[in-house]
């Protein structure tokens, strides 16, 4: 992979392409988004509001191995074209996959998930995706475009099938995504408690995980596009994550931070260290 010499890192993300196990890369991309726009600024400022903390995470009492997580830097993707934006995602995210690395996709919109996804599914057919969000982005179109933040688990269960999505902190979409679910994913509303259960049942299967921000609740992270209230605290996602990343990761992103609508820097703070706190739970 062609690396920028001007890259930003994310502290502790400083390994060269070649002798990392974990790669890093940035999807500034926000151009479906249908409430308040921002998040394709998300990847750059993680970046460098990320040496406001350490690479020692006192939960884990582990250091971030420096030498094992490469940041790539962003992306080049075009604005207005989604289906665009999706291959360059889905190109760059093959390239990291057949180097035998883990992809890490820092979002951008929901809809980047896309593009990531459609890599690991080739690579990994029998993939099973959990979903943290407070929206279930099962629509089938948005306002005519089945490309977009509100369709992305949608277009994911047109690849993968029945019974291979696992939902949490679900608490806001139409009734329709809703009755879809209960026929075809396994979701929990408003909560994450049954994590334990899936993990066990997953512990032989390739997961791809996908962290939209948004399921915390608006106290704790205000800076998202679509806030909705009733989330989930910091520490109660925290937990269930550290319990998802001991299953076989292929993939994953965290996405839907909007820096630019919470001034105070806090949603930033917060989502620096919770992609810290993945990638020490990921160098195994």
């Amino acid at each position: 992979m062609q690396l920028s010499k001007n890259v930003s890192t994310f502290i502790g993300c400083e390994a060269d392409f070649n002798e990392a196990d974990i790669v890093l890369i940035g999807a500034p991309f926000d151009s479906t988004t249908s409430y308040r726009p921002g998040t394709r600024f998300a990847s750059s400022v993680v970046r460098k509001e990320s040496f406001g903390i350490e690479v020692y995470s006192p939960y884990q009492d582990k250091e971030l191995d420096t030498s094992t997580v490469c940041d790539a830097g962003d992306l080049d993707l075009p604005f207005g074209n989604a289906a665009r934006a999706l291959d360059i995602i889905e190109e760059a995210s093959e390239e990291i996959l057949s180097s035998g690395k883990l992809p890490f996709l820092i979002g951008g919109e929901h809809l980047v998930t896309l593009g990531i996804f459609r890599a690991v599914f080739k690579k990994y057919p029998d993939v099973h995706i959990v979903h943290f969000d407070a929206h279930t982005d099962l629509r089938d179109d948005y306002m005519g475009e089945q490309l977009s933040h509100a369709t992305v688990i949608r277009r994911c269960h047109d690849l993968v099938g029945d019974n291979k999505i696992y939902q949490f902190g679900i608490r806001s979409g139409e009734k329709a995504e809703f009755e879809f679910a209960k026929k075809h994913l396994i979701q929990e509303k408003f909560t994450a408690n049954t994590v334990d259960a899936i993990v066990d049942s997953l512990a032989d299967k390739p997961v791809y995980l996908t962290v939209d921000l948004d399921v915390l609740d608006p106290s704790q992270l205000p800076g998202t596009g679509t806030p909705e209230a009733g989330g989930l605290t910091f520490e109660s996602l925290r937990s269930a994550l550290m319990k998802v990343t001991n299953l076989n990761i292929v993939g994953l992103d965290v996405n839907e931070l909007n820096p630019m609508l919470d001034a105070t820097g806090a949603s930033t703070a917060l989502a620096c260290k919770l992609i810290r706190e993945l990638l020490i739970a990921l160098q195994k």
